[in-house]
């Protein structure tokens, strides 16, 4: 008995210990500042001025910053002890702390970046990673991950960070707070360690909208204007596409507070990757560069690429010597950076200030004064700490395409959180015109109260009594995307599409459905991979054969075509548009004949013609005062036509038409319609092109011809329905044509197209 007692007493003992072990080595993991802090401060404001004069603006509140501020008496740290060795106290403080300081705040202390504030993860292994209140067990984000944990864990009122590539942003959405870049240049630089002299901001961040926006006050030291409304909330549909959240509680969200605040007018939906392309000429300069093995990466990669490389070039520039002295011991990721071959070239560096003028250009002409565009924050939730995923590039090519939006552009941009989903953190972006900080602060304080309660339905909705499950969320994406396409918003479309396939990635209508979509805006190798993957899933999925026999029909591959839709008929014989296209094609292409005849159609097959539909002019009015256009092409039999655009008469489409090409004579016919939802759509004019000159132009000789050389002017005459003179033109390998057509048999409307040929393997060798 007494043995037992003895056992019992041990065993109690153990546990005690245990428990006060864990306990420690708990305090010992989340220190009681979270890691947030190098350096307790105290610098006080003036005293309050006396009565009748108000107080200082930002009396009773308190704040942090990151480690390469100026301090009078004080050595930043840069975020390495070997840049705090290396270097002497500042002999100043940097006038935004100051500023600040004026205001009437309380500066309490400095917080931890990144090495040398150059990741985007927030680890640092010299002075500890600042542990993230939303999520311990992953990373805070950086650069300024110490200034963000310090809002987010309500040590002080707001904390200023520096962005040069997200360094305020990337924080925000990872730690569920508000986070905001102002516009480049508007806020001083001065006492600031530089990283990229022509990407560095100054943010901040805070919880309170209030907050942040009186911050921005001091800071930006903007006049006062009267508080607006925004004109248009613009939602770039294929961003959200991309990211590892649903559109419900993402885009949505925006969507519907949007509705209830101004309306549902002020939407407007785009893609963004295609509007940049079409406005961002400069481009094209970097489409050489392979991105993960693609020779052609998408807009949005390019500018990724384009500000890492002005990151690490100006990073190098300014503290080369000291790297090569100190040789300091740095985060993987950082290292990585750094000791990557950079060669730049003189012709590079122009084309990036090339590219961030245009960019700037681009972004201020969609926004204007009173426009807002709608952006996820950041792509994926924070990854592991100490994980390896930040590091991929794949990783990192998803989180820098939507940082290097507003870091290329110099636009200013508010990181804005949306609860949690899946228990990660959700934010999106709300992006203004370079010089539109007040008009972005305003606007975050009118809606932040509205997103807040949508964010919520949104949430209870999912983890009310009747959860829906995955399947059931797929389909109500599904249904969404009938709906947009009923509606003939072909990109809103394939926006719902593509989430139903992420909520459920196994089912053939999905992908059936989206190829659909894919055929109305003539992206037919799209069509073509989404019937496919359909078929895979479904070997009786008559739509997909259909879809993939019409895609391949417009490719040229019409023996294949033939094929897909020979076997609709197999599996539904009474299909009447089946058994009549295999008809059409069966008296192109004799059976029996086989490959021979395939030679010989694709001998008659010139190519494929690309038409950008970029924008409408001044188009006629068919409504009440305004118009719901959309633009129609035709050649020969073959028929395409853009989305809807809502109320507006100077829409921008940004689509890629494609036609097959097989006879040079035929003209290119453009039509323009109103869409009328309860009776047939109004004429609002067309125009004829002749494509004979730019066929010719493609059989011209073009080695050595230097990039932006003009081969061909075409003067606009009573026949040929030009507006202004038409130039062919040889641009970085191609041979493109931008034409300016003015619409007949209507009182006004100018549309603007660009032609691009694209070569198909087999066809006509004398064609370029």
């Amino acid at each position: 008995m007494a043995s037992q007692s003895t056992n019992l007493w041990v065993l109690l003992g153990l546990g005690l210990a245990g428990i006060v072990l864990l306990t420690r080595k708990l305090k010992k993991s989340v220190r009681e500042d979270f890691g947030a802090f190098i350096q307790k401060l105290n610098l006080l404001p003036p005293p309050q001025p006396a009565p009748p004069k108000a107080p200082h603006p930002l009396t009773a509140l308190t704040f942090a910053l990151s480690d390469l501020f100026d301090i009078e008496g004080h050595v930043s740290t840069f975020g390495h002890p070997e840049w705090a060795r290396t270097h002497e106290p500042a002999s100043s403080t940097s006038p935004a702390v100051a500023a600040l300081v004026e205001g009437g705040a309380t500066c309490v202390a400095t917080t931890v970046v990144d090495d040398l504030a150059l990741g985007i993860g927030g680890e640092n292994k010299h002075y500890g990673t600042p542990t993230n209140p939303a999520l311990p067990a992953r990373v805070p984000g950086g650069s300024s991950s110490g200034a963000a944990v310090a809002v987010a864990a309500n040590f002080v009122d707001f904390a200023l960070g520096i962005d040069t590539i997200g360094g305020v942003r990337v924080p925000a959405g990872f730690c569920g707070i508000l986070g905001f870049r102002p516009s480049h240049g508007a806020v001083s630089h001065k006492g600031i360690i530089p990283i990229s002299t022509s990407l560095d901001t100054v943010g901040w961040f805070a919880k309170d909208p209030n907050i942040l926006r009186l911050v921005g006050h001091i800071l930006l030291q903007a006049p006062f204007v009267i508080q607006r409304s925004p004109r248009q909330i613009v939602i770039a549909d294929d961003c959200f596409q991309h990211i590892n959240v649903p559109l419900d509680r993402s885009s949505q969200v925006v969507v519907k507070a949007t509705e209830k605040l101004f309306g549902r007018q002020v939407l407007k939906h785009i893609n963004l990757g295609d509007y940049i392309s079409s406005r961002v000429p400069s481009l094209k300069g970097c489409s050489g560069q392979k991105t993960n093995g693609e020779l052609k990466a998408s807009s949005l990669k390019l500018l990724a690429n384009i500000m890492q490389f002005l990151q690490r070039h100006e990073f190098r520039l300014m503290h080369d010597e000291w790297m090569n002295i100190v040789k300091p011991d740095l985060h993987p990721a950082v290292s990585a950076q750094l000791h990557e071959k950079l060669e730049v070239s003189d012709v590079e560096i122009e084309n990036s200030k090339a590219v961030r003028s245009e960019m700037r250009a681009a972004v201020n002409s969609l926004l204007k004064d009173e426009g807002i565009l709608v952006i996820p924050t950041v792509a994926d939730p924070p990854p592991k700490l100490g994980g390896k995923e930040i590091l991929s590039e794949d990783y990192q090519s998803r989180v820098f395409s939507l940082l290097s939006i507003a870091s290329i552009s110099g636009c200013c941009q508010v990181s804005i959180p949306l609860g949690f989903y899946d228990k990660y953190p959700v934010s999106v972006s709300l992006i203004a015109r370079h010089g539109g900080d007040r008009f972005l602060l305003d606007t975050l304080q009118t809606v932040y109260t509205t997103l807040q309660e949508q964010a919520d339905i949104a949430s209870k909705s999912q983890s009310s009594g009747n959860v829906v499950s995955k399947e059931q969320s797929a389909e109500i994406a599904k249904e969404k995307g009938n709906q947009a396409y009923k509606d003939k918003q072909w990109q809103k479309a394939i926006g719902f599409y593509t989430e139903a396939i992420k909520l459920s990635g196994d089912n053939a209508t999905y992908y059936s459905n989206r190829a659909q979509a894919y055929l109305e805006l003539g992206s037919y190798l799209q069509a073509e991979a989404d019937c496919t993957k359909a078929i895979s899933l479904d070997k009786k999925n008559v739509k997909a054969y259909f879809r993939r026999g019409t895609a391949r029909e417009m490719l040229g591959y019409y023996k294949e075509a033939i094929d897909d839709f020979k076997h609709a008929l197999v599996l539904e014989p009474t299909n009447k548009r089946a058994a009549s296209a295999a008809e059409r094609l069966r008296k192109l292409f004799q059976e029996g004949e086989g490959d021979k005849k395939q030679e010989m159609l694709m001998e008659d097959l010139l190519g494929l013609l690309r038409i950008h539909i970029k924008r409408g002019v001044n188009l006629a009015v068919r409504d009440v005062n305004t118009s719901d256009p959309y633009a129609v092409v035709r050649m020969g039999k073959q028929k395409l036509k853009t989305r809807v655009i809502k109320k507006d008469v100077n829409p921008e489409w940004n689509e890629d038409l494609t036609l097959s090409v097989t006879d040079p004579i035929l003209p290119l016919i453009l039509t323009v319609y109103d869409h009328d939802t309860f009776s047939k759509d109004d004429k609002m004019g067309d125009a004829e092109f002749d494509i004979a000159p730019y066929i010719e132009a493609l059989k011209m000789n073009i080695e050595d011809l230097p990039s932006g050389t003009i081969m061909t002017r075409i003067s606009p005459c009573r026949t040929n329905c030009l507006s202004e003179e038409s130039c062919i033109t040889y641009v970085d390998g191609k041979i493109v044509q931008d034409v300016v057509l003015r619409l007949r048999n209507v009182e006004c409307g100018e549309v603007e197209i660009q032609l691009e040929w694209i070569a198909l393997p087999g066809s006509k060798e004398n064609v370029y």
